[in-house]
């Protein structure tokens, strides 16, 4: 892209002006001081309508079951019955460390399991079986309405593909929930490629879980993994995809963008990890194409020294993270302390500030998006601008750090 022609497009995007596809693909180019001013282009239309302000939600993660019928080709979170880690949580187990989390005053409580293992295992049938389900989902409901009602702590469940009905029934414990549409590139489909033998990583599929969750009123996190083998016309095609969905239902509360990492473990222990570079650049762009009332979100342990980066490419959250469980999807990168992330977020010019897993322009809309059974647990943990009391973790110990090892056998 010609300077002229870039300075043009950055400040029509500055202007309100929405960035099409072909002005996106030509700022996926750009190199040295023009990716700078791309960045600062970014940041500023953060600035105008988020402030210097850098959220995250103090969590506590439970892996539900890391059995899944899908065999993605970056993951190491999945496991066959037979392998060393396996396991699914009884709700005994769920209620130790969300208690243990409460303590520290943590207020989400982030649901990740893997996707319908039911349909390929035995063996998670007879777990269901043993308390009374017949689908992992109808247990996930099960463990939210148990946590909701026992904790007063929020759940934020991320179960994979979902129907209209489990939608329905988990909105009623859940203020938000989340589907990383990941790409919506078929060619990772093919054999060989990091979705091969996944078939609930089909775009159409994914897409249509966002866009019932868009019918239902239910505000919804989504994002992008990047360097897992797409190109930049499918990576900004995945956004634009976000973006279309947002513009129709205004359900769409973050959008992240997760950078992929190798694993000894993994199939793609071979594939380069996506660059900095690589990192900066795609936010940037995601913030020009979705805007500056987005939320848009990086993961502040997946590169621990990228902070300053990100915030200068247009981020204002760092999404969840925890004071007490480990990252399960990505065991080889800990969670910052937080007083280490307010401090690094301070030096960036950043006030770091805690919220609940809904965002506070979806608090504020009332039962617009929120089931009214949920109000009264929502309203209790935040202020008036929405965000958690007294700044939740923070605010009671500025200088906490991961001192608990959760108990939860095979799993801590």
């Amino acid at each position: 892209m010609q300077s002229t022609a870039m300075r043009e497009t950055l400040q029509a995007c500055l202007a309100g002006k929405t960035l099409g596809r072909a002005d996106a693909l030509a700022l996926s180019v750009v190199q040295g001081d023009e990716l700078q001013d791309l960045l600062s282009a970014a940041a500023e239309l953060r600035d105008r309508h988020k402030g210097r302000v850098v959220t995250y939600s103090p969590k506590i993660f439970v892996p539900l079951t890391n059995l899944c019928r899908d065999f993605c080709g970056y993951c190491t979170f999945r496991k066959a019955p037979d392998e060393p880690g396996a396991r699914s949580m009884t709700l005994d187990e769920v209620l130790r460390v969300v208690r243990q989390g409460e303590l520290l005053g943590c207020v989400e409580v982030l649901f990740s399991l893997g996707d319908k293992p039911e349909a390929i295992y035995p063996e998670m049938k007879q777990f269901l079986a043993e308390r009374g389900h017949q689908r992992t989902l109808d247990y996930l409901v099960e463990a939210c309405r148990v946590v909701l009602e026992e904790t007063g702590l929020l759940p934020h469940s991320n179960p994979g593909v979902m129907g209209r009905g489990d939608l329905q029934r988990l909105k009623e414990f859940n203020p938000s929930m989340g589907l990383m549409l990941e790409s919506v590139s078929e060619r990772l489909l093919l054999t060989g490629n990091a979705h091969d033998n996944a078939p609930d990583k089909k775009p159409a599929v994914r897409l249509r879980t966002l866009e019932l969750a868009g019918e239902l009123r239910i505000p919804f996190t989504t994002g992008i993994l990047i360097g897992i083998g797409e190109n930049w016309q499918e990576r900004i095609d995945s956004l634009l995809a976000i973006r279309e969905l947002h513009a129709r239902y205004r359900h769409i509360q973050e959008v992240i963008v997760q950078n992929f990492r190798a694993k000894p473990t993994i199939p793609m222990r071979a594939h380069p990890d996506a660059t900095k570079d690589d990192m900066v650049k795609t936010i940037a762009i995601a913030r020009l194409i979705l805007g500056g009332e987005m939320n848009i979100q990086a993961p502040p342990n997946l590169t621990p020294d990228g902070y300053e980066l990100y915030l200068d490419a247009g981020i204002n959250d760092w999404g969840g993270v925890s004071p007490l469980t480990p990252d399960f999807i990505n065991p080889e990168a800990p969670w910052p302390a937080l007083h280490l992330l307010q401090q690094k977020s301070a030096q960036a010019g950043f006030e770091l500030k805690a919220r609940l897993p809904i965002y506070p322009e979806f608090i504020h809309q009332g039962d617009k998006f929120l089931a009214p059974s949920l109000m009264h647990f929502v309203e209790s943990l935040c202020g008036a601008d929405g965000l958690v009391n007294h700044n939740g973790p923070l605010g009671n110990s500025p200088t906490l750090q991961h001192s608990i090892t959760p108990s939860i056998p095979g799993l801590s």
